[in-house]
């Protein structure tokens, strides 16, 4: 199952989320963090994750980009060895914080700065294998698209790739919710569009 989880900033996506996955039965909860602290700001940002999900029993994967890299790490941790592929399906879930994140670091990695398309088409690859291995999957977007700031053109194709990962992982999920003041609006649910 995917759950979407999008909002705008400071929404309360984040913590709605968390909630979200420690309420479900699953045995193995993993929290997939993206975000390159890469200031003082960003490092506040995340430690106050990381002061959020304390004793919520997650255990922390750190990919920034390439996230199906994540797999092997869940393979050790459920059972010590990467021979037991198949036990994923269905005790483990995954939070990836966050979709956002993610976008930008593919986009603009290794000092240079990737197309859109090539993009989408990797993010959704990546999305689908991780999915294929992990049945069980929470991701949190940022609703980028409510301001009417004027923005360059590199991020312009930023935020038409992140608008189109997001419809494009809204059309795989089976539910979808949108955040706002820190209420969870269901907007598809069981696969159904509300």
């Amino acid at each position: 199952m995917i759950t979407l989880i999008y909002g705008g900033s400071s929404s309360g996506k984040s913590s709605y989320a968390e909630d979200y996955v420690c309420k479900s039965n699953y045995k193995n909860k993993y929290y997939l963090a993206t975000m390159v602290p890469y200031d003082e700001e960003s490092k506040e940002r995340v430690k106050r994750h990381r002061d959020l999900r304390a004793g919520k029993d997650f255990v922390t994967l750190e990919h920034s980009v390439d996230i199906t890299d994540a797999i092997p790490e869940v393979l050790t941790v459920d059972s010590g060895d990467f021979s037991t592929d198949s036990r994923l399906s269905q005790e483990d879930i995954i939070l990836l914080e966050c979709m956002s994140n993610l976008v930008a670091n593919e986009m603009f990695r290794d000092g240079q700065v990737f197309p859109s398309d090539y993009c989408i088409k990797k993010i959704m690859e990546d999305v689908k294998e991780l999915h294929q291995k992990v049945k069980n999957i929470v991701i949190v977007t940022n609703n980028v698209f409510e301001d009417s700031a004027e923005y360059d053109e590199g991020t312009k194709d930023y935020l038409r790739a992140l608008g189109k990962i997001n419809q494009n992982i809204s059309a795989l999920a089976d539910e979808v919710y949108e955040v706002v003041v820190g209420i969870a609006i269901p907007i598809k649910e069981k696969g159904r569009v509300l």
